[in-house]
C-alpha cells in the first residue's frame, strides 16, 4: 500500500478532465458540475456516518467495520474529485492539516474568523 495513494489518485482525477463522459464516471461528474460532485459526497457522508453510529453500537461486528471502510473510502475518493474539478491539489490540503496539528481543536476553532 502506497502512502501516497491520495496523490496518485488526484492525479488520475485530473486526467479524468479530458476523458468522456460517456465512458468515464468522474469525467460525468465533472461534467455534472460542483453541485452534482457535492451530492456524492453528502450522499457518502450520510452513509458513512450510519456505519460509524452502527460500529458504536455493535464493536465487534466485522461486517460492519467492513462497510465503514468502505463507505469512509467512497467518501474520500468524491472528496477529492471535488478537489481536482477546482483545482485544489493535495499538498494544499495536507499543508492545512499540518498547520493545525497539535493545535488543539477548540483553540483552532476559536482562532477561526466569523463567517
Amino acid at each position: 500500500m502506497s502512502e501516497n495513494i491520495l496523490i496518485k489518485l488526484y492525479e488520475i482525477l485530473q486526467k479524468r478532465k479530458d476523458a468522456d463522459p460517456e465512458g468515464s464516471y468522474v469525467a460525468s461528474l465533472y461534467k455534472k458540475g460542483a453541485g452534482k460532485i457535492s451530492e456524492k459526497i453528502r450522499e457518502e457522508a450520510e452513509e458513512t456516518i450510519v456505519e460509524g453510529i452502527r460500529l458504536e453500537k455493535s464493536p465487534g461486528d466485522e461486517s460492519i467495520r467492513k462497510a465503514l471502510r468502505n463507505e469512509s473510502a467512497d467518501l474520500l475518493f468524491h472528496l477529492w474529485v471535488l478537489l481536482a474539478h477546482h483545482d485544489i491539489e493535495p499538498h494544499e490540503v495536507f499543508e492545512v492539516l499540518e498547520n493545525r496539528f497539535g493545535t488543539s481543536g477548540h483553540a483552532e476553532k476559536a482562532g477561526r474568523p466569523k463567517a
